[in-house]
């Protein structure tokens, strides 16, 4: 006989009825939320990993930028493709207007589809040809004379001579015997007990670190003039030149902290002894640049490390504007009181590029409208190149805070609505995180907009670490830190690198003051030719 059910417990068997149908129902909904879930998650790793495909077979077979897209197109037929568009005429150099003949005011200027005229101030040989004395008979039967002569110019080179000084010191003593001897003495040398001169010192540091030569490479351009100097013993001038020169690099620190303005940037490089850490491991080049406009400064510096603490030790004391890339390792230093934080547009743009390398082809996106707007950015910047600070400040007031605004308002609609794990996304995401710091250029009129002079400065590094490709110690990497500060900062200045090295290296070692140092700097550098001239 059936049980008789009461009504509370129809109403709790009710009750439990509803509760497994809503329990069903919940779950229902939360596994179709978790396979959207999933199904959105694989979809975005999806994305991800064809990005990532995309930009890895562009940085392996595509061009790094723009102008580099040309030159690979002809880099295997570069005499060819060259010399295609030339004629027979411009296998002659004009004569240079330094020797007085040249009346034309244009002789000297580079006219398009012309060669420059031969530097003046290169060393002139004259090559006389004279007209066989057979042929020096007019038909008349009078002996010629002499009404001219023509001239053209060939750019000749004499290979690197490698040569002994003997250096003779002359002792004088007593006739009678009764006093000690007196011996002229020895100039003070860059490396004592050394056989290396200043000249040899300088070509050997302008060889690897201006045009990067490795020391293996030197050591066998030197067998073939005759001279056996071995890698190792290169190696340790190297070092010992760097030690010589470290005053230099020290004031060059001084001057640079002393300025309102600093840019900085890192680099990885290889040392081979570093302790405690693997051959293979990263250490890192800080690269640093400013001061004043007629006196730009270049600084090199190398550490094991890329934490935070490294730009904090290498700027101690510097108050004024620090510009970077978005690196986090550089926020304790903004942190720093008195140091004012800029952010890199340059960065910016390069990380939209990247999202329209992976979009689809033929079709624009979101990150090309990012790339026309931080365009319009420069464009600003490009017209009020050569304007006075006070100019540039009104042209960025008036032009520049608008095209900012607008930015920002098409950055608040379009950001919500991106992936945040794809290339746009990331882009997005960088230039929503530094905002503050990406408009604070428009303060001033001296501030730059991107980090590119630092970028620049890194590359002479960067193309020199493709051909010695890594330091064999700690002591090694300090020393080209010290001979690249010093070399690039020449160059920014207009001084001739080997030429300064050369009176530099003489200088040095006799130098016994802080002004006696500072005259050696290369916005200093004025008489090295001369003295060149007098000692060949």
């Amino acid at each position: 006989m059936p049980a008789v059910l009461t009504v509370q417990d129809a109403v709790q068997q009710s009750y439990a009825d509803a509760a497994d149908t809503i329990r069903a129902q919940v779950l229902d909904a939360a596994q179709v939320a978790a396979r959207g879930a999933a199904i959105k998650a694989a979809n975005d790793y999806l994305i991800r990993m064809i990005e990532q495909a995309k930009l890895a077979r562009h940085r392996l077979y595509g061009a790094s930028s723009e102008q580099m897209a040309a030159l690979q197109r002809g880099l295997f037929d570069e005499a060819e493709s060259l010399a295609r568009d030339t004629s027979q005429e411009q296998d002659v150099a004009p004569q240079s207007p330094a020797d007085g003949k040249a009346k034309d005011k244009s002789a000297g200027q580079n006219k398009r589809g012309k060669r420059t005229a031969l530097p003046g101030e290169l060393p002139r040989v004259d090559v006389v040809h004279e007209v066989p004395e057979s042929e020096r008979t007019c038909p008349c039967g009078t002996p010629m004379a002499v009404i001219g002569e023509e001239v053209s110019e060939q750019l000749d080179i004499v290979p690197m001579q490698v040569r002994v000084l003997r250096h003779v010191r002359k002792r004088y003593g007593c006739p009678n015997g009764t006093h000690v001897p007196v011996t002229a003495a020895l100039p003070p040398q860059p490396i004592p007990k050394s056989n290396a001169s200043a000249n040899f010192l300088a070509m050997l540091l302008v060889a690897k670190y201006l045009d990067g030569l490795p020391l293996a490479r030197f050591e066998h351009v030197l067998e073939r003039h005759g001279a056996l100097v071995p890698r190792q013993t290169l190696a340790r001038w190297v070092i010992g030149a760097a030690a010589v020169l470290q005053p230099l690099h020290n004031l060059m620190r001084d001057l640079l902290l002393d300025g309102q303005l600093i840019h900085m940037d890192e680099t990885v490089m290889q040392v081979l002894k570093e302790p405690g850490k693997a051959p293979c491991s990263h250490s890192y080049m800080w690269v640093q640049t400013g001061g004043p406009p007629e006196r730009p400064i270049i600084l090199y510096d190398y550490d094991p490390s890329r934490s935070a603490e490294v730009p904090v030790r290498l700027l101690e004391g510097f108050r004024g504007y620090l510009m970077t890339d978005g690196y986090e390792g550089y926020n304790a230093l903004a942190r720093t009181p008195h140091i004012e934080h800029l952010i890199c547009w340059a960065h910016v743009r390069r990380r939209f590029v990247e999202a329209v390398r992976v979009q689809a082809k033929g079709k624009r996106g979101l990150a090309d409208q990012a790339i026309d707007l931080i365009g319009q950015l420069y464009g600003v910047e490009r017209e009020l190149r050569n304007a006075s600070d006070a100019q540039r400040l009104q042209g960025r007031q008036e032009r520049s805070l608008p095209l900012l605004a607008s930015l920002r308002i098409w950055l608040d609609g379009v950001l919500p609505a991106v992936p945040g794990k794809t290339k746009l996304g990331e882009a997005l995401t960088y230039l929503h995180k530094y905002w503050p710091k990406l408009v604070r250029y428009v303060e001033r009129g001296d501030l730059p907009i991107d980090n590119n002079r630092c970028e620049n400065a890194i590359r002479p590094f960067v193309v020199g670490r493709k051909g010695w490709l890594f330091s064999d110690t700690p002591a090694g990497a300090h020393a080209s830190a010290v001979i690249y500060s010093l070399v690039q900062t020449a160059k920014a200045n207009g001084a001739e690198p080997y030429e300064w090295l050369c009176q530099v290296l003489r200088d040095l070692p006799t130098a016994t003051t802080v002004e006696q140092v500072e005259a050696l700097l290369p916005w200093h550098f004025g008489t090295a030719v001369a003295g060149l001239q007098e000692q060949a």
